[in-house]
């Protein structure tokens, strides 16, 4: 069996458990992974609707051009079947968009036009007025706008909810997905309620978006309206396919959660999916009071991770917006920037003088004490030291066990800036760090200080 092209391909999506992420849930989580579809997007789906509907009827001819304005998932839905169906394509984005997603719009053929994120959506610079301006001016084109075009949420209706449905064998209790366009959750609510009015449908917003406050008071504020960082959901305007009776809730999730439960679902579920999976996650987990151990919730995850890497999965991206902590968390983290010099150290039976030369000669003010087995038998720090000499200066010719402290404290590679703190104090100056490959260093007051202060 094979595929006569490539948008043969879209949909039949997979549904998959999600189990370390959500492990506080009383129930069970169900993901709509929609990143094999052949845009690694949910897209694809309403993409090719709203292009076969417009050819149906006219509005889209041979050989027309394809205008709309996306934040990336969309176009490359349209580009995609514009390869195969022969139409031009020029995609308006936000300066906020990921520079993946504009570089592969690019990839398949799209032209891509930028415009600045914090505007008016009426402003002439806005992403939705350029983009409906030259869907006016340029002859023979065809202005999408998914955020109002009906076959955006009818393409969920014919297939992505009934994928659920069957897929569950009608037990979901619970949808939840991020809006933006509202295709998505108006079309698969519509008809999961249709199947059981009980299925409650949850929408995904953001800090800095109307839709849930509308949803609650039925008022459209402006004061809601700031700029984002989250991709693909949120709005600020009202898109007509945004249902809002089909939504029961909309929970709002923080730009930094959205990003770090993204981070989550690759390092502990091996999905790398994107900036609205990780938001979808975090709400879910936010709503737990709402759910019971017999529900069945699933949750749609809308595009992959390769989207995002140049942000969330970014750790310098993510340190300078303040959304990754840059303190160092293990003791480990602490001695790397000295990790790959060997560790000074004294014998016992070294004369004192010798020990207080080494320390001058390395500007170092402690050292680890070790017996003729290799094991620590005790330390030296120079304050007690240079006060036992003034005292009597005779002790330089003494070995060093006559003047030696306790041990330094040995800790795990593994162990945290809190534990390490706890054992640092005015009278113990440093610790050691053993690696498990039985590697020891030293980890000074200093290097906390460090840490603690970056």
């Amino acid at each position: 069996m094979y595929y006569n092209d490539i948008l043969e391909t879209i949909g039949n999506t997979p549904l998959v458990k999600l189990n370390k992420t959500v492990e506080s849930l009383p129930c069970l989580v169900l993901a709509k992974i929609e990143t094999t579809n052949p845009g690694n997007s949910v897209k694809d789906r309403m993409a090719l609707k709203m292009i076969e509907d417009a050819e149906a009827d006219g509005r889209l001819k041979p050989g027309g051009t394809l205008v709309e304005g996306t934040s990336g998932n969309t176009g490359m839905g349209l580009a995609i079947a514009a390869v195969v169906k022969g139409y031009k394509c020029i995609f308006v984005t936000t300066d906020k968009q990921s520079k993946e997603k504009v570089d592969a719009l690019k990839a398949v053929g799209a032209d891509v036009i930028v415009c600045p994120t914090d505007v008016d959506p009426k402003d002439p610079r806005s992403y939705y007025s350029v983009s409906k301006r030259l869907g006016s001016e340029i002859p023979n084109a065809w202005y999408v706008n998914q955020y109002d075009n009906p076959s955006n949420a009818i393409a969920h209706y014919e297939s992505t909810g009934p994928e659920i449905w069957e897929q569950t064998e009608g037990k979901i209790t619970h949808f939840v997905v991020g809006v933006g366009t509202g295709g998505t959750i108006s079309g698969v609510g519509k008809y999961l309620k249709e199947k059981n009015p009980d299925i409650k449908c949850w929408g995904i917003d953001t800090y800095g978006s109307v839709f849930k406050k509308y949803k609650e008071t039925g008022e459209f504020d402006e004061k809601e309206i700031y700029p984002y960082i989250t991709e693909g959901i949120g709005e600020d305007i009202l898109p007509e396919n945004v249902d809002f009776d089909i939504i029961d809730h909309f929970e709002k999730v923080t730009d930094k959660d959205g990003l770090l439960w993204q981070r989550k679902l690759a390092k502990e579920e091996g999905m790398l999916v994107g900036n609205s999976a990780g938001s979808a996650v975090k709400g879910i987990l936010q709503c737990a009071h709402m759910l019971k151990p017999t529900d069945v919730v699933v949750v749609l995850f809308h595009d992959h991770a390769t989207r995002y890497m140049g942000k969330a999965f970014n750790d310098e991206w993510m340190k300078e917006r303040g959304f990754l902590d840059s303190t160092p968390k293990t003791a480990e983290d602490m001695i790397s920037a000295h990790r790959h010099l060997p560790m000074l150290t004294v014998h016992d039976t070294d004369h004192v003088k010798a020990a207080f030369d080494l320390m001058e000669k390395h500007g170092i003010s402690q050292l680890p004490v070790t017996n003729a087995a290799g094991e620590f038998v005790g330390s030296i720090n120079d304050n007690n030291l240079l006060s036992q000499l003034l005292k009597n200066p005779s002790l330089a010719d003494h070995k060093i066990s006559e003047v030696m402290q306790a041990p330094f404290p040995m800790v795990a590679a593994s162990a945290s800036t809190e534990q390490v703190s706890s054992l640092i104090n005015k009278e113990n100056p440093a610790v050691l760090v053993k690696e498990l490959s039985g590697t020891v260093h030293i980890l000074t007051k200093y290097d906390l200080i460090g840490a603690l202060s970056s």
